[in-house]
């Protein structure tokens, strides 16, 4: 049997996101919006549940495509608050229109969003080898600096814990424990 991180036992939902996702290094600006409008409507709820919501989101958010995000009308909003799949806030709705927009606006200034959040760990992975989960920070003074800047130039619940979730899942720190098999 094959030791995992605790958090991760629940069921094979939560062993698949773990085993083959969590904490591996994502470069792909595609896939890093997607963590990030994830984690923002994460904040205040359990993973799990934004991971059962993952397929209706995908459906109802153009399989998270920024540039037709960034385009949003009222209209759209308004359907979106009627999605019993997905999470039905409309901060967070309106959020990630205004998120898409801004990452459109990194992209623009740094080539993409990947030069732009990497940078801040220059280019490679924190390994903070953890022994235990109690080890694992909630935010660090980086996921601060992050959501600092991040904040600045637009973007909405990206709260430093937010944004360590985020570090956490797209590989920018690994915090496996030190008997996971994926440490490896």
């Amino acid at each position: 049997m094959k030791t995992r991180c605790a958090w991760c036992e629940k069921d094979d939902l939560y062993r698949d996101y773990h085993d083959y996702e969590w904490g591996i290094p994502v470069y792909d600006d595609d896939k890093l919006f997607e963590f990030l409008i994830l984690e923002t409507f994460q904040a205040g709820l359990s993973w799990y549940t934004i991971l059962k919501k993952r397929e209706s989101f995908r459906q109802a958010f153009d399989q998270f495509d920024y540039k037709k995000i960034a385009n949003y009308t009222e209209e759209k909003v308004h359907e979106l608050l009627l999605d019993e799949g997905i999470i039905r806030n409309q901060l967070k709705i309106k959020a990630t229109i205004s998120n898409a927009k801004a990452f459109i606006k990194v992209q623009e200034e740094f080539g993409s969003f990947s030069k732009y959040i990497w940078a801040f760990v220059n280019a490679k992975p924190i390994d903070n080898k953890p022994k235990t989960i109690k080890e694992v920070p909630a935010t660090t003074p980086l996921s601060d600096a992050i959501s600092k800047d991040l904040k600045k130039r637009g973007f909405k619940f990206v709260g430093s814990t937010v944004i360590y979730a985020h570090m956490q899942a797209t590989g920018m720190v690994n915090d496996h424990v030190e008997n996971c098999f994926t440490r490896k």
